[in-house]
Formats: structure tokens, C-alpha cells, sequence
């Protein structure tokens, strides 16, 4: 069930009135719906997964506008909700200024760092993750050129970026990697079109495997690849089903886990800073049988023996966002 932001109120008042709902954790999604088939409905799943192995509900909405983030999060907080849980760094501001107000309720939220005693801040290694499928995105090119479509232009979404262009400098040094970002304002999450229309473009340039690491975008990208006959990488949650056979890989940034964990943790959320990456279970790429006859064994040990290197810090994957520099291209 969608909230629109007229019934915030209402809802909790609701929530205030049955004493039941007073635990219940939220979430709140970032623009683009819980239904965009990435970032927002890994988020979903981690919810519905909690909620069908313990039998308990939560209270969620899709944003419909950047204004609604603030009201949100103190409509929860007013309604009794705990643990309030929020998809993406946009939120950082807003609960900068939410939870000093409200000491007793707690927080996450997912890719961005938020200094108080009741926020956990979740942020994940998305480079290496990026690196992998970089690393299969080389070894299946055909061309030698490979593209990477991002959505808002933002320092988080150059460390995808820049972790799949060592990727695939890694296993070719002479590959060229075409790079676009689909905007520079939140729209950018949610115009498949425009993504589309980015992935004809690269493919233009000779790219035969394509990445989108762009939300709801990255769905435009993923079809028109297929559509063109060339090999695409999802993000995020496993899209190797949107195209079977088509999809190489996704890079799998588990922020179902995420949610699923502060759920269960409940009231009792351990905050603080909290990185998840290859060596914790937080960061890997999807294989299955949508995807099987596209990946080869030579391929599969290739990139799980730079997993492995990764988590044990033999490979060390450069973070565009501790310099924002990337030392490749």
C-alpha cells in the first residue's frame, strides 16, 4: 500500500490510537517506487521477508516529492514507530534534523552517514561488487568496449563507475569504458526512456555489454540492450529474470539484508556506522539460471577468486569516494 503524504496525518493517529502498532518498525522509500526492480525493491524484499517469518507488520511510503522526506520521518517518529528505516543518501539531511527530536525512536539508513546516537548508518562497498561484474563484463565483450550508465551524478554512483572500470582494465588493460549519467537531479532514478536511449548511444560506440547502476532508469537500459542484441549488467536486486539470457549479471548490493536486519533487531537496533562489502555477505553478483549459459566456468572462478582476494584484502579495489578520483577510466 502506497501513503500519499494527505494521509500521513491520519495514519498516525492511527498508529498513536492502537497500541499493537506503537513497535511496528517503517520504511520509507526513495523517489522511484518500491517497485523499480532495484535499489527501492531490494529494500521491499527485506521488508516481506521479515514480515512473513515473523508474522509482524510494518508501516511504509513511496515519496512523491524531495518535500515529503522531512514529514515523513517525524510523522513515523509521531506515530510510534521503531525502528524507522529510509532508502538512499538523500535522506541525510532531513534526519540530521529528525532525530536529535527524537531520542527514543531509532533510525537507519541506507548509503549515507549520519552522526547521531540513534541513526545506524549503513553504507556498502559497492566498488567491489562493480569490480566483479566488471571483470565479466571484459571477459564477455566481443568489441573490447564496454559501457556504464549511471543514474543521478553523484559521488556514489562514480563508485560504481569507477569500481567496473578496474574491473575491466583488470582483465583487459586495452578495453575502452563508455560512461554516461542519465541526470543530475532525482528524475534521473526514473526515466527508462532516457536510459534506453543512453544504452543506443554507447552501443553506437561499440559496446557490447552495458551496466546500469541508475534505479528505475536501469530498467529502460536493461530492455533496450536486449532489444539491440547486446548483454547488459542489473544492479542492486537480482534482474537476471527481466531478460533471460540477455542479462549477464547483476551486482547484488544486499540492502534486503539490510532491512531485514534492522526489522529484526526492532527497538533494540545496534547503531553506529556499519559497512557492508564482499567479506560480510553485504556485496556479490547473481547467478542463476537465467544467467547460466551466459557465464562460464573459466568466468565464475575468475571472478570468485577476485572475491575471495578482495575479502581477504589481497586485491585492494580503489573507492572513488575517499578521493573522488577513480585511477582508471
Amino acid at each position: 500500500m502506497t501513503i500519499k503524504a494527505t494521509f500521513l496525518g491520519a495514519v498516525a493517529t492511527l498508529a498513536l490510537g492502537a497500541g499493537g502498532a506503537l513497535a511496528d518498525p517503517a520504511l520509507i522509500y526513495d523517489l522511484g517506487g518500491k517497485f523499480d526492480k532495484s535499489f527501492n525493491e531490494a529494500a521491499h524484499n527485506g521488508a516481506e521477508k521479515w514480515k512473513a517469518e515473523t508474522g509482524g507488520s510494518y508501516n511504509e511510503i513511496e515519496l512523491q516529492s524531495e518535500a515529503q522526506r522531512e514529514q515523513a520521518l517525524r510523522r513515523f517518529a509521531e506515530a510510534g514507530n521503531n525502528p524507522i528505516i529510509m532508502t538512499g543518501f538523500a535522506f541525510g539531511s532531513a534526519l540530521g534534523e529528525v532525530a536529535p527530536d527524537y531520542p527514543d525512536t531509532k533510525f537507519a539508513i541506507i548509503d549515507m552517514v549520519v552522526d547521531s546516537p540513534n541513526v545506524r548508518s549503513v553504507v556498502f562497498n559497492e566498488h567491489e561488487g562493480s569490480y566483479l561484474v566488471g571483470m565479466m563484463a571484459a571477459m564477455a565483450s566481443e568489441s573490447g568496449t564496454v559501457g556504464f550508465i549511471g543514474g543521478m551524478d553523484i559521488p556514489l554512483i562514480r563508485k560504481f563507475a569507477c569500481g567496473y572500470a578496474q574491473g575491466v582494465k583488470a582483465v583487459n588493460p586495452d578495453a575502452t569504458v563508455v560512461q554516461n549519467m542519465t541526470g543530475t537531479t532525482p528524475a534521473a532514478w526514473n526515466d527508462p526512456v532516457k536510459g534506453g536511449e543512453l544504452t543506443k548511444a554507447q552501443i553506437s560506440q561499440g559496446a557490447d555489454v552495458v551496466y546500469a547502476a541508475a534505479g528505475g532508469t536501469g530498467v529502460g537500459v536493461l530492455s533496450a540492450a536486449a532489444d539491440e542484441g547486446i548483454l547488459s549488467i542489473g544492479v542492486d536486486s537480482n534482474q537476471n529474470y527481466l531478460h533471460p539470457g540477455k542479462v549477464l549479471t547483476s551486482m547484488m548490493k544486499r540492502v534486503d539484508n539490510a532491512v531485514y536486519e534492522a526489522m529484526s533487531e526492532g527497538a533494540d537496533l545496534e547503531t553506529g556506522f556499519n559497512v557492508m562489502g564482499i567479506a560480510n555477505g553485504g556485496i556479490g553478483y547473481a547467478l542463476d539460471e537465467y544467467n547460466a549459459e551466459l557465464v562460464s566456468a573459466e568466468m565464475q572462478a575468475a571472478v570468485d577468486d577476485a572475491a575471495a582476494k578482495i575479502a581477504s584484502g589481497e586485491i585492494a579495489v580503489h573507492d572513488y569516494m575517499s578521493d573522488n578520483a577513480c585511477p582508471v577510466q
